[in-house]
């Protein structure tokens, strides 16, 4: 079975301004295991730098995976900004590759007036396309659209487990806090298990076994996430989570995204750690 890692999304806050080499260095020091690289907004990592990244990662065991740029909608009204949105999330896919990440997580679309069913099979389309550029092009990660905050975007739980189970190359991004965020529910371990109960019984064992999960306290309101906060300064029941990820035995990558990245990655890791070693 796959370990469940923790990690930041993005390089430590402290010291500033990391390089991603040097942020990887530095998780390996607060005793952390993976890190997300964040092209959010956009992809201009050099080749070069790509394959000491990977290099560095692979002497250190720091899993890597990617978040690709915020500017991807795959059912825009204009044919120009979904193709463009294919382009970052390829460029994405490929930077991915070259730095040894298998995870691109990313935001899919907006519903943009559009059904829930409708912007489906437009993203479903689109996104096709692109697992089909990528076979061709020899690229082997797995693209990972999140589970969104606020009801104007696409990514309900159901929908990602959808698409994942219908298109070879795709998975969830599971972000716990999000989907707390958008429903105003799934903050105790029995809606969290429920959660991973349908991963399961969708993705199979495996699907829990190779997660990708963001954790993160969250200020929401009815329309649903409106930012990040530190876990202690949320409402978020983390402790609960946690519990239920270890009595489903999840492994995967476990990435923070509080404000102050590497205290609430660090918080996460060592109670997750002593739940398991109970157990164990």
């Amino acid at each position: 079975m796959n370990k469940l890692r923790f990690g930041t999304a993005g390089v430590p806050r402290n010291p500033a301004n990391l390089s991603t080499v040097d942020g990887i260095k530095r998780i390996t020091e607060l005793g952390l295991d993976c890190l997300e690289i964040e092209f959010v907004q956009g992809v201009k990592m050099r080749k070069e730098t790509s394959q000491q990244v990977a290099a560095v990662a692979a002497n250190r065991n720091i899993k890597l995976s990617v978040h690709a740029p915020y500017y991807i909608n795959l059912n825009a009204h204009e044919l120009e900004k979904i193709q463009a949105s294919q382009v970052r999330l390829v460029q994405s896919a490929r930077a991915a590759s070259l730095c040894g990440a298998r995870d691109v997580a990313f935001h899919a679309a907006y519903y943009m007036g559009n059904s829930s069913e409708k912007t489906y099979d437009t993203v479903k389309e689109h996104l096709l396309e692109v697992t089909k550029q990528l076979t061709e092009e020899n690229i082997n990660v797995v693209l990972r659209p999140e589970v969104m905050g606020k009801q104007s975007q696409f990514g309900t739980l159901d929908e990602l487990l959808s698409l994942s189970s219908e298109i070879d190359g795709v998975a969830p991004c599971i972000d716990f806090a999000h989907w707390h965020a958008r429903t105003g529910k799934y903050n105790s371990y029995e809606e969290f298990g429920g959660v991973l109960a349908k991963i399961e019984k969708r993705l199979g064992k495996i699907g829990l076994q190779n997660m990708h999960i963001h954790v993160a306290g969250i200020a929401y309101s009815n329309k649903g996430e409106l930012n990040h906060l530190n876990l202690l300064d949320s409402d978020f029941k983390y402790e609960e989570l946690l519990r239920a990820l270890n009595d489903f035995h999840t492994g995967g990558l476990l990435i923070c995204e509080s404000p102050n990245l590497e205290d609430d990655a660090r918080l996460l890791q060592r109670i997750y750690t002593n739940l398991h070693n109970k157990n164990s």
